[in-house]
Formats: structure tokens, C-alpha cells, sequence
């Protein structure tokens, strides 16, 4: 079977691209559906806050254990077979999320949905990508990132709405129907390449599968509990990153030497995946670790309520639906990507930097609006750019494996962004902190008469001298605390931005892929 022969036409490829990006919008929306009713479900199931994080936590193991096993899958199963049983696993799963009756059920759960669902989004990509012909496939990649935006905008704003009209069961429940039509569908219009016969059981690398699940999976449990665990100071923490560490690279040298390994991490020879792999970390770190300041920093600093913040997201997000073509348009001028990606990398960094201009205790949604509009040029630019460079000189076997590669490399780089992000923000709050602080000697007299305003104030409103002294103290330190935090956030957006700027250089000098590449691998 040649390359040509997965190439579709007409009604099939409008319904195989239908399908696939329903599956690829309902594993994105599933990452973020839960964050909005996390309180319900502590209140509901009699869970702490500790333990209802559980609920994300393994929905995003779940995710980076079977990313890199898609590609291995659909060769022993057969592409339709795998993607449809993805389908039905990650429906049928969400039924019983709903149904559990304690937080740990749920937890469980929610594993083999992201399991599910995991396989979902690497397959789509692939399906997408190879319906279409060579001189198509940047618009193959355009299409594939709409759902990649739709999904994970739509998630809080969908919850928040369940939530508060109805109740948290039905935040797994509206997958069920749309699982359903994607499961008869891929059956119906999925085709499978003809990937060989399939290895006998005692071929299969169970070894590597084993390695694959304990690193990732401890990787992804140290990265999401680290912050709240105060890091190497937990002996659990401390364990599982020496069980990532030396897994990972017993499992990287375990698929290099063995004949039939899951993971084909030779693909990575290739120097066009190796840097989009690469740079999609790189863009997973900065893409999802800015888009957790903004709702952090509405709610716990400016007081919105949940729902404002997640329409902020919501609505910035879909925003690069417009932006989108213009990228898609670049790129079919001839322009090299790695100069497309290197533009959006600056215009990130100028993002970055008007982000931590605009935040003070007062900033207003439209100005948070415009601004994280303008991001998503620089982002979308890069997003796009990654993929046409990793993908441009793969053959047509070869993209599933890519695909897995990008696919949990960015998961990874939001899941390091977040973390680092998270602990980030609270170090520096202390240093600020105390760096404010020393300057607050009730000897000064401007700090004197700040503080005796204060006590005036209170003594108005009926307090006693010392009860209003103590008031204004209090108050004072509320304004030391307010302001150090908004000066982390600040740090935080230059510590991104000056990243990305840094890297600016490094993706002008990649050399472009052979031109005949791409038609060489159809």
C-alpha cells in the first residue's frame, strides 16, 4: 500500500476530519471541564482539597502514559480498531466518572478516561493529517488546531454552566452522546494502513511498556504535587522522581535496543521532529503556563468570580480562530516557517512584557482582553510553524509516531510550565515580601502617617486607639502582601517572555527540510 492510499476525498474526508476533531475537542475539553467543579465534588463526595485533585491529576497520567504508545498501538490493532475501542474506552468511562460514589472511585476513573482520551488526540492528529494531500497538509494542521484551542477554551465555561444549573454528573455525561456518533462513525469511515502483521505476545515489549508507565506516570505525579508536597522535603516526591530519572532513561535505552519497541524513539534521528519536539515543550511550557496565571491572578487577586474568569479564557481562546488563517497563509507563501516561528516568538516575548505592564489591582476585563488577544499571534505562529517543521520530512509511517512524540512532549512542557510556574510565584512572593518589608520602618514619617491615617480611620468608625492601631497594621500588611504577589506575577511574565525570545535565534538557525521530503513520503 502506497502513501496515496490514505488520502481521502469528498464527503468521507469532510466526515473522517468531523470525527476526528469531536474526539480531539472532547479529550481537550475533559483537561479542563473538572477545574470548574472541584468545590462541588469536595462538597459532594467528602474529599479534601488534597484529594479531589486527584480527580486532574490522573486524568493527565492517564494522558502521558498512552500518548507515546498510540502510534505502537495502531500497528498492533489496526488504526480503526484502536482509534474506536479509544472512543468507546473513554465514553464508557465517563458514564462510571459520573456514577462513582467516592472521591478515589472517580480518581480511578477518571485514569482509564484519560487513557482514553489520551489516545484520542494523538490518533486525530495522525487521521487528520493523512486524509489530506502534501500540498493540503497545512491545512490539515490548521484544522487539528482549532480543536486543540476549541476544547480546552470551552471546558471552564461548559462546567461553570453544568454546575451551576445542574449538577457535577453532567460534566461527564455530554460525552457520552457525542462518544457515541464518533465511535459509529471511526467504524464506518477510519481505514487502517497496512502496517505488517502484528507481533505475537511474546514479542510485545512489556519491559518497555512497564518502564514507559512508572516514569511517565511518576514524572506527571511530581510535576502536579510537587508545589503542594513542598518538593524534595516529601519522601514520596522525593522516590518517584528517582523512579522518573532512572526510568526514562532505561526506557530511552530499552527502545533503542530492542527489535520491536513501542515507542520508535529512533524517529528522533530525524532532525525536523527532534526540534519541533523540542520547541513543543518549549511552547507547551509558555502557552500553558501563562494561560494558568490569568485565571489565577483574576480570582485570587481581583476578586472575579469563576465564571468571568473562565469567559475571559473562553473568549481570548476561540479568538485565535480568527487568527489562525492568516498563520495558515503565511506559511503557504513560501515563507520558512523557522522564520514565521521565530517572529512569533518575539511578538510572544512584547506579549509577555505588556502582560506584567497591565497588572494592577484594579485591571478591567477589556484590557485583559485586548492583551491576551495579541498573544495568541505570537503563540498561534509558533504552534503552527512546529508543526509544519516536525512534520515536513516524515514519512507517511512515521507521523503517528511524531504525532505521540509533540503530542506528550507539549503535555509535559504544560505540566513543567505549571509547576515551575506555581513555585515560581510563591518564592518570589517571600522575597518581595520581605524585600518591602524592610523598608517599612515606623520611624519614617511617611510610613508613620500612612499608618496613623489609618488609625484615624478606624477610630472614626467607633474602634478603640488600639484596636484601630492594630487594624492599620493589618491593613499595611495586606498592602505588602498584595503588592508582592503582583510583583511575582510581573517576574513571571518576564522570566516566559525572555525565554522565548532566547530561543528566537536558536529556530533561525534550523536548516528546512528537503523539499522533496514531503513527496517522497506520499
Amino acid at each position: 500500500m502506497n502513501g496515496n492510499s490514505m488520502i481521502e476525498y469528498g464527503y468521507r474526508r469532510l466526515i473522517i476530519t468531523l470525527t476526528a476533531m469531536i474526539c480531539a475537542i472532547l479529550e481537550l475539553l475533559d483537561t479542563t471541564i473538572v477545574n470548574v467543579a472541584l468545590n462541588d465534588l469536595q462538597g459532594n463526595l467528602g474529599a479534601t482539597l488534597s484529594e479531589v485533585g486527584w480527580v486532574v491529576t490522573a486524568y493527565g497520567i492517564g494522558n502521558v502514559i498512552i500518548i507515546p504508545m498510540t502510534g505502537w498501538l495502531s500497528r498492533q490493532f489496526g488504526r480503526r480498531n484502536y482509534f474506536t475501542g479509544s472512543i468507546i474506552m473513554f465514553t464508557v468511562f465517563s458514564f462510571l466518572c459520573g456514577q462513582a460514589g467516592s472521591i478515589w472511585t472517580l480518581a480511578c476513573f477518571r485514569f482509564f478516561q484519560g487513557m482514553g482520551g489520551g489516545a484520542l488526540l494523538a490518533t486525530s492528529q495522525t487521521v487528520i493529517t493523512e486524509s489530506y494531500p502534501p500540498e493540503k497538509r497545512g491545512v490539515s494542521h490548521l484544522i487539528f488546531m482549532m480543536g486543540v484551542i476549541i476544547g480546552p477554551a470551552l471546558g471552564p465555561l461548559i462546567g461553570g454552566y453544568i454546575v451551576d444549573n445542574y449538577s457535577w454528573p453532567f460534566i461527564f455525561y455530554i460525552n457520552i452522546p457525542l462518544g457515541i456518533l464518533a465511535a459509529l462513525l471511526s467504524m464506518q469511515f477510519i481505514r487502517s494502513p497496512r502496517y505488517g502483521d502484528k507481533l505475537p505476545a511474546s514479542k510485545v515489549d512489556w519491559l518497555g511498556i512497564l518502564l514507559l508507565a512508572a516514569s511517565v506516570g511518576s514524572l506527571q505525579y511530581v510535576l502536579e504535587k510537587g508545589q503542594e508536597e513542598d518538593w524534595f522535603n516529601d519522601k514520596t516526591i522525593r522516590n518517584l522522581s528517582v523512579v522518573a530519572f532512572f526510568g526514562l532513561i532505561l526506557f530511552v535505552w530499552r527502545e533503542i535496543t530492542y527489535r520491536h519497541p513501542i515507542v520508535a524513539v529512533r524517529t528522533l534521528k530525524n532532525r525536523n521532529l527532534a526540534a519541533g519536539t523540542l520547541f513543543s515543550f518549549i511552547y507547551g511550557f509558555g502557552s500553558y503556563g501563562s494561560t494558568f496565571i490569568v485565571p489565577l491572578f483574576t480570582q485570587s487577586q481581583l476578586g472575579w468570580p469563576a465564571t468571568d474568569a473562565g469567559l475571559l479564557v473562553c473568549l481570548t481562546s476561540l479568538s485565535s480562530l480568527l487568527i489562525f488563517p492568516l498563520t495558515s497563509w503565511l506559511l503557504k507563501t513560501g515563507i520558512k516557517p523557522q522564520i514565521i516561528m521565530a517572529c512569533g516568538m518575539v511578538l510572544f516575548f512584547f506579549n509577555c512584557y505588556m502582560s506584567a505592564g497591565i497588572l494592577t489591582p484594579d485591571t478591567g476585563f477589556p484590557v485583559f482582553f485586548y492583551v491576551l488577544v495579541f498573544r495568541y499571534f505570537g503563540l498561534n505562529m509558533i504552534l503552527l510553524s512546529i508543526s509544519a517543521i516536525a512534520f515536513s520530512s516524515l514519512k507517511t509511517h512515521e507521523i503517528a509516531e511524531g504525532a505521540a512524540f509533540t503530542g506528550m512532549i507539549r503535555q509535559l512542557g504544560g505540566s513543567f510550565g505549571i509547576a515551575i510556574i506555581t513555585t515560581f510565584i510563591t518564592r518570589r512572593n517571600a522575597q518581595h515580601r520581605m524585600d518591602l518589608v524592610t523598608h517599612l520602618d515606623t520611624n519614617d514619617p511617611l510610613v508613620w502617617e500612612r499608618l496613623h491615617q489609618s488609625q484615624q480611620a478606624f477610630v472614626a468608625k467607633g474602634f478603640t486607639p488600639d484596636h484601630a492601631m492594630r487594624s492599620g497594621l493589618q491593613l499595611m500588611e495586606h498592602a505588602v502582601n498584595k503588592q508582592a504577589t503582583l510583583l511575582s506575577y510581573m517576574d513571571v511574565y518576564f522570566t516566559i517572555g525572555f525565554l522565548f525570545l532566547a530561543c528566537a535565534p536558536i529556530v533561525l538557525m534550523l536548516k528546512a527540510g528537503k523539499k522533496n521530503a514531503i513527496t517522497d513520503a506520499h
